[in-house]
């Protein structure tokens, strides 16, 4: 039997929502408060559970990206994930680290955001070929080098981290399942797996449930910065 960490991203690997903040970035705050008034009455339905997240994180994607060449998307996603580093949780990352170092662990951040964003704040600096790690989120749709504002696949959210999950690693008995979510969205996952740790990194990583993940290799993260 090995072992499987899943890892939500937005709040849990970091301070802030990365939507908001990636259209922050993108857009300027004016464009962002802009964005948010458009869609203020659609924002106000989901939180009264009228309207789906899916369908409203769908609309404002579109506003906003529909028809970008999809390398500009690109590269702003890379920038992005440099720039603003700060929204990245010290102890999320040092809980991140610690499971690959793991013998024969597979870890996965798994994430409602769209992965063109979440993989630059996580990419390894150079392979490493022992090391099983992956990004499971929402992807964007990409016609004759454009983003089409709509998504490749379901939102990464609630019951569809789990349908994800399932189709990476199908025998369920094969492996023990420790999550980490921090919102509604992670619920499913966390009622799915052996061990579900609710908001763990907000008082930092020193926490006996994660001694025993502490390990002696080393790995890089697209900082650049050595973990010892």
């Amino acid at each position: 039997m090995y072992n499987v960490y899943a890892f939500d991203f937005d709040g849990t690997l970091t301070k802030r929502d990365t939507l908001i903040e990636f259209i922050r970035y993108t857009e300027g705050t004016s464009g962002l408060i802009r964005a948010l008034l458009r869609f203020s009455p659609l924002l106000l339905l989901m939180k009264l559970h009228v309207c789906s997240n899916d369908r409203v994180k769908q609309k404002l994607f579109a506003h906003l990206y529909a028809g970008m060449p999809a390398e500009l998307f690109n590269d702003r996603c890379r920038k992005f994930a440099s720039d603003r580093r700060e929204l990245l949780r010290e102890g999320g990352l040092l809980a991140l680290w610690d499971a690959l170092r793991e013998p024969a662990s597979k870890v996965r951040v798994v994430s409602a955001s769209v992965d063109n964003w979440v993989r630059p704040f996580l990419a390894m600096n150079e392979p490493q070929a022992e090391i099983d790690f992956g990004v499971v989120g929402t992807e964007v749709e990409i016609v004759d080098g454009r983003l089409t504002g709509r998504f490749r696949t379901p939102n990464c959210y609630g019951e569809e981290k789990v349908r994800r999950l399932r189709k990476e690693f199908p025998d369920r008995a094969a492996y023990r399942l420790v999550a980490f979510g921090d919102s509604r969205g992670d619920r499913e996952l966390l009622q799915w797996a052996d061990q579900g740790c609710w908001k763990p990194f907000r008082e930092g990583y020193d926490r006996p449930a994660f001694a025993a993940l502490r390990k002696s290799r080393f790995f890089k993260l697209y900082s650049g910065d050595e973990v010892d």
